[in-house]
């Protein structure tokens, strides 16, 4: 290990590199995103706990995007080209400043979208401008220095720079709402076909499986601190109404379970050892990671809701309160699902009955609220959702996905 960061050439890592481990600095540029997770989530309840749910929704959907997609970004290009050199170090400060420009753009992005008569996305875009400019040039670098990945570096680099473009061009088109959803559809549409195009069509670059692996898991876990922050407001907002009573305690027992459920169920997985051997099917489950990524956000703002509907100042009735949690779940379990079934490419009835099942449990727990249930008992119903699940992996369905990895080592 070097005890200076002068500058090296940025000719790429080894994608078989053993013990390979996220950097330091790595950790240090997520926690950019803990602030943006944790801004996004406080506005999505903010809109939600109003009854404004289509705006809502459609808020939460285009910013989990947008954050989600700029870390993405910053974790491939690092798993392949970071060589921790002083023009790196000073190339991922500036993309930090771009998160934290982003964070500070969703509040009126999130205003804007209820007002519903224009999207202000301005500072966001500020915010990716700053991004793009850092992350451009070091895939220049990369090019330069890797002659043989250029034509990969150089793609990665063209489609950030036209995406950029067209988000910029949406600043001073000002379209309506319904215009501006159309034009980000395209524009996401350029975002996602880019690296694929520059991964399979023009050689690719030496990312790390292992290593992307632990990066996304990483965030996961970090983004399920959103959940812990729930259920710490749910708590606070029992405790301040009527002081610790039984509803309390269920309420800081099931959030906490729900987070740990979610955890457990996230690692059941070993996907360095499938990405290592399928690098092919790496990017399937890269993008569907957005949508993980935004399911455990969105379950922390429901949280934020409950929170708010237990204090007595949300504007919305139990069964939407506790809805503002079992969706995001629900959509959590079954993209772990989709992930599952990508990565194996294996369909096992057990997983499909078990998450099934699960869903049941979800639906359950509204049924248990609109039926005259406590918040706290329609919270200790969701927290058994993804337990259900757990409880059959751990006694049917592991030996059902080691035969399946044993399939994946034959092939």
């Amino acid at each position: 290990m070097s005890l200076t960061h002068r500058l090296v050439r940025m000719s790429g890592r080894d994608p078989a590199e053993r013990h390979r481990a996220p950097t330091p600095l790595e950790l240090l540029f997520d926690l950019t995103f803990v602030v943006s997770f944790s801004v996004m989530s406080s506005e999505t309840a903010h809109v939600l706990e109003a009854g404004h749910w289509a705006p809502g929704i459609a808020a939460f959907v285009l910013s989990a995007f947008a954050v989600g997609w700029a870390w993405v970004n910053y974790s491939w290009l690092a798993s392949a080209y970071d060589n921790d050199d002083l023009l790196f170090r000073l190339a991922t400060l500036v993309e930090m400043i771009g998160v934290v420009v982003i964070a500070l753009g969703l509040p009126p992005f999130f205003r804007s979208i209820e007002e519903g008569q224009h999207v202000d996305n301005s500072i966001m875009v500020a915010g990716y401008v700053v991004m793009r400019v850092a992350a451009i040039v070091l895939w220049l670098r990369a090019a330069r220095d890797d002659p043989e990945h250029r034509r990969a570096c150089l793609a990665y680099a063209a489609a950030i720079a036209v995406a950029q473009v067209g988000w910029v061009a949406l600043i001073f088109l000002s379209l309506p709402v319904w215009g501006t959803f159309v034009a980000f559809g395209v524009l996401t549409a350029v975002e996602l076909t880019g690296p694929i195009i520059a991964e399979t069509r023009f050689g690719g670059t030496p990312w790390h499986p292992h290593h992307l692996a632990e990066r996304y898991s990483l965030l996961v876990i970090i983004t399920l601190g959103e959940i812990v922050f729930g259920t710490v407001l749910a708590v606070s907002a029992a405790v301040d109404r009527v002081g610790w009573s039984p509803e309390a305690v269920l309420i800081a027992f099931s959030g906490t379970a729900l987070a740990f459920g979610m955890w457990w169920l996230y690692f059941t997985v070993p996907v360095g050892r499938l990405l290592a051997r399928h690098r092919g099917r790496a990017y399937g489950w890269s993008y569907g990671h957005i949508v993980v990524f935004a399911s455990v956000a969105g379950t922390g703002a429901g949280l934020h809701v409950a929170a708010t509907f237990i204090a007595g100042e949300a504007r919305i009735d139990a069964v939407a309160a506790v809805l503002t949690v079992v969706i995001p779940v629900l959509v959590y379990e079954l993209m772990l699902l989709a992930l599952y079934l990508l990565l194996l490419r294996s369909t096992d009835p057990l997983h499909l009955w078990a998450f099934a099942t699960a869903a049941l449990v979800l639906a359950g727990a509204v049924v248990a609220v609109a039926s005259g249930a406590s918040i706290g008992i329609g919270l200790l119903l969701v927290a058994g959702s993804p337990a259900l699940v757990i409880v059959l992996y751990e006694t049917v369905g592991y030996r059902n996905e080691a035969a399946a990895l044993e399939r994946q080592a034959l092939e």
